[in-house]
């Protein structure tokens, strides 16, 4: 509708000359009646607002179907992060029951500390990275923990240095053996820590406390296979010994150290090789009870030629040792091997002589051990 028809009064767009209505123009009423809403009008009117708002309601609804998935996708992961996080509660420990008792252990520490020579090739066979060891008991040709400076050195077992425990805030301590005296001191320093002893026992075969030993740590860290298999090596070479072994032939234990040689008792009470009389219930040539499990007990030359044993099972404990400066170190095939007084000693005119492992010493583990049951079983299967 032109503009000027609604002008104010007043405006430029008014004459001077009456107005009179223009012929077909509508006048006030019809003007009138044309602005209000016919029914018809009404109804199209309603229709419109109707689509507009159903129009309306679809966007909102498509809108909300939009972000309904994305919605209930991070409902969903949120549920199964929950999910998963109980299932890992469920196995993030495992029982494990030491020499004092029960424990609860995680499955995967984050940060271990190893005293315990005896577990160290075990733990290095499982892939485990201590956060602290004794390296200063460590052979190098023997560990690859022993020049790793990345790890923590604790010392050894006469001059610790327990603060490096403190440290490495330790979860999980495997103790024993050398550092068995500062059981209580660790658990004083990592409290938080779970301490894992695993000792012979009173009256217990020493093999059978090495596989113990050696499965409990392998469902500590979750490595079974592994640890089967060191069990079945030591088993399999344990079983040629028996085999083997007549029953009869006389053994002695030595134990030699700075050029001398020690006497080895038979039982618990010998060092390492001791306890090996009664695994495979060898005949002593000697039945003298042992005062110095550590270093063997003193006896002469001519004590060892009036038993004359069949065979001579010898230590050497400075084979691996690093000697303070001004000694010597006398193998321990010399010392034997080459004395005037046991020349005619059965073991040593018949070759029956059978040499521990250098590392023994400072190893003492179900590795050491294997390896000496397969050279005595080798030596036993000659001799036949």
């Amino acid at each position: 509708m032109p503009t000027e028809d609604f002008a104010p009064e007043g405006t430029a767009s008014e004459s001077t000359a009456p107005k009179r209505p223009r012929l077909g123009a509508a006048g006030p009423e019809s003007i009138a009646r044309s602005s209000a809403p016919t029914p018809r009008s009404r109804t199209v009117g309603a229709l419109s607002l109707g689509l507009i708002a159903i129009f309306a309601l679809g966007a909102c609804g498509s809108q909300a179907e939009a972000e309904e998935p994305e919605a209930t996708e991070g409902e969903a992961a949120e549920a199964e992060d929950a999910e998963g996080e109980a299932e890992g509660e469920d196995a993030a420990t495992v029982t494990i029951e030491d020499d004092h008792g029960t424990h609860e252990v995680s499955t995967d520490p984050q940060s271990v500390v190893v005293t315990d020579n005896r577990s160290y090739r075990t733990l290095e066979a499982f892939g485990v990275e201590p956060t602290a060891a004794a390296r200063s008991l460590m052979d190098a040709q023997t560990h690859d923990w022993a020049e790793d400076e990345s790890i923590l050195d604790l010392g050894n077992h006469r001059e610790p240095d327990l603060e490096n425990v403190v440290a490495a805030e330790p979860d999980l301590i495997i103790n024993g053996q050398r550092f068995q005296q500062y059981y209580q001191d660790l658990g004083g320093l990592a409290p938080e820590a779970t301490i894992l002893e695993f000792e012979p026992q009173e009256d217990a075969d020493l093999v059978e406390e090495l596989i113990r030993k050696t499965e409990s740590l392998g469902e500590v860290f979750g490595e079974e296979g592994v640890a089967a298999e060191l069990v079945e090596e030591l088993e399999a070479e344990m079983a040629r010994v028996q085999d083997a072994y007549d029953g009869e032939s006389t053994v002695m234990g030595l134990l030699t150290s700075g050029g001398d040689m020690s006497y080895v008792a038979p039982g618990p009470e010998g060092r390492s090789i001791g306890p090996v009389f009664d695994t495979f219930d060898l005949t002593p040539a000697l039945e003298q009870e042992g005062e110095n499990e550590s270093h063997g007990d003193d006896i002469s030359v001519e004590a060892i030629a009036t038993a004359n044993p069949d065979w001579l099972l010898v230590l050497d404990r400075e084979a691996r040792l690093s000697l303070d400066e001004g000694e010597e170190y006398s193998p321990a095939a010399e010392i034997v091997e080459e004395s005037a007084a046991l020349a005619n000693v059965s073991a040593v005119e018949n070759d029956q002589i059978v040499y521990l492992p250098e590392n023994f010493y400072l190893t003492e583990d179900i590795q050491a051990y294997t390896e000496f049951f397969r050279d005595f079983a080798d030596a036993l299967e000659a001799a036949e």
